[in-house]
């Protein structure tokens, strides 16, 4: 009863908006805001019969049995408690609570190939025992696991069609040319609502969600819910420019933020799903940090882009095309690196075994240099955030210190080295003490840190740093960057005011 009432309150309340919205901007105004495909049917129709629905099953072990409270021998509550959790494992026993279940999911998924290649996302086909493939014109096949992505969340199932029929398939799009407004339609299994389509716009472009070291999503206002997952998102054109992955949802239904893989991304990652069985990604181990604008200045980029060096994996790929700690890399293979985020991309993308220009700023200076790719392992770190260290509490400062830029700062000895638990071959100048509430406590620096290097100089002793700091302030620098080590040896690079 209530839902009529509700849909006569929202047509008089449609009917005011649509007046005021002609008052205010006119006519030719509201049907500009208005305005969109004329149809998708004809696209539609092209496509629709190669999205799938996936269902899977699996085997869920039996859940234990709550145990029995002990309670004080002689307790007016002990024969009740006993009795009570005595039936409800009984019933528990009768519901099969002590016996294996199955249980079952949905997606959905495409078909890539006639031969029967089907994409879906890693997590609808997690852990499943059984994965099906269900077709538009009511058919079902068995589908094998070719090979599978967690860090971009794709799988690739192989199903066989039967004898005679061929399959509709759809193509990968560029979706690097997609922009932000273009329109795209998104068909999949909505609540196991099978062959749903909806249709919205690209919302961003690149977003990180913070869901994998890949993240470079599409986002979009079509309509996407639980069971879209795995399904294809469509360009005006019927071409597949992403595959519908994640949405931002209180309420678990769509409000207008999803999130796709871009099909740029994906192709590769099928592409050696279906030669290898698994992904192959490239590799040249560098440990990386974001270029901040305080960086960029004291290292006179002009502005803030690339990836900033932090360590070299020793004997890997780019410490033996010459690529050093403090060096900012710009551009990879031919590409542009904006910031740090885009360098794993663009590395993970890249061939093994290819050799490619690697761009780096140095001292101010660009250099090219060359290196072969390696290959990524599945527990390599290809960039990561150096993460501030966090030593023992120290004892108090020695006494014979310089204070500085909200640091208080020692030559490294022998008692200091055993204080901050640092290694033999450790150098540097120690941090004794940081003043709270400066930009350096602000940047995570702590007591038992290294200054190795200010503005890619090397330092030994305060004087060092005293004399970096006073050359800046004479050049009309406003930053000062150093980089820092900790007990562990992993080194990570931070700007300073030195005013």
């Amino acid at each position: 009863m209530s839902a009529p009432h509700r849909g006569a309150a929202l047509s008089s309340l449609s009917l005011a908006a649509m007046l005021g919205l002609s008052l205010l901007f006119g006519a030719p105004a509201m049907a500009a805001a208005t305005k969109g495909p004329d149809t998708v049917a004809d696209t539609a129709a092209r496509v629709m019969d190669a999205v799938v629905n996936i269902s899977t099953s699996q085997t869920v072990a039996p859940s234990r049995s709550v145990p029995t409270p002990e309670l004080p021998p002689g307790s007016p509550f002990e024969e009740f408690f006993e009795e009570f959790f005595k039936r409800r494992q009984q019933q528990g026993d009768d519901n099969g609570g002590g016996r294996p279940r199955r249980v079952s999911s949905l997606g959905s998924g495409f078909v890539i190939d006639p031969t029967g290649f089907i994409v879906t996302n890693n997590h609808v086909i997690a852990d499943a025992d059984e994965i099906y493939a269900n077709f538009a014109d009511g058919s079902k096949l068995k589908a094998e696991l070719v090979g599978r992505d967690t860090k971009v969340d794709l799988a690739l199932l192989k199903v066989t069609p039967p004898e005679g029929k061929t399959l509709t398939s759809v193509k990968f799009g560029d979706s690097d040319v997609l922009r932000v407004g273009d329109w795209v339609m998104a068909i999949g299994n909505p609540f196991g609502l099978g062959g749903t389509l909806t249709v919205g716009v690209i919302s961003a472009r690149n977003r990180d969600i913070n869901s994998g070291p890949y993240d470079n999503f599409l986002q979009t206002d079509a309509a996407i819910n639980r069971g879209n997952s795995g399904g294809p998102l469509f360009d005006m054109d019927g071409n597949v420019i992403g595959i519908n992955t994640a949405i931002i949802s209180p309420s678990g239904g769509s409000i207008g933020i999803g999130f796709a893989v871009p099909a740029n991304t994906a192709v590769p990652v099928i592409a050696q799903l279906k030669e290898f069985g698994e992904t192959r990604r490239g590799w040249v181990g560098v440990r990386i940090q974001q270029v901040t604008d305080e960086i960029a200045e004291s290292l006179s980029l002009g502005k803030t882009r690339g990836a900033l060096v932090g360590s070299v994996t020793d004997d890997g790929p780019a410490a033996k095309g010459g690529i050093k700690a403090g060096d900012v890399i710009v551009k990879f293979d031919g590409k542009d690196v904006k910031d740090m985020r885009a360098l794993p991309i663009i590395v993970a993308d890249t061939p093994v075994d290819k050799q490619v220009d690697v761009v780096v700023i140095r001292k101010g200076k660009e250099e090219t240099l060359k290196l072969t790719v390696g290959r990524l392992e599945e527990d390599d770190k290809t960039a990561d955030n150096d993460a501030p260290a966090t030593p023992d509490k120290p004892a108090p400062a020695p006494t014979a210190t310089t204070k500085l830029m909200g640091l208080e700062i020692a030559a490294l000895t022998p008692e200091l080295r055993t204080k901050f638990k640092l290694k033999d071959d450790a150098k540097g100048v120690v941090i004794v003490a940081v003043e709270p509430n400066t930009p350096a406590a602000d940047r995570g620096l702590v007591a038992g840190n290294l200054i190795v290097e200010v503005n890619q100089e090397a330092t030994g002793t305060p004087k060092d740093v005293e004399n970096r700091i006073a050359a800046l302030k004479k050049d009309g620098r406003r930053s000062a960057l150093l980089m820092i080590s900790d007990a562990d040896g992993q080194v990570r690079f931070t700007a300073l005011p030195v005013d």
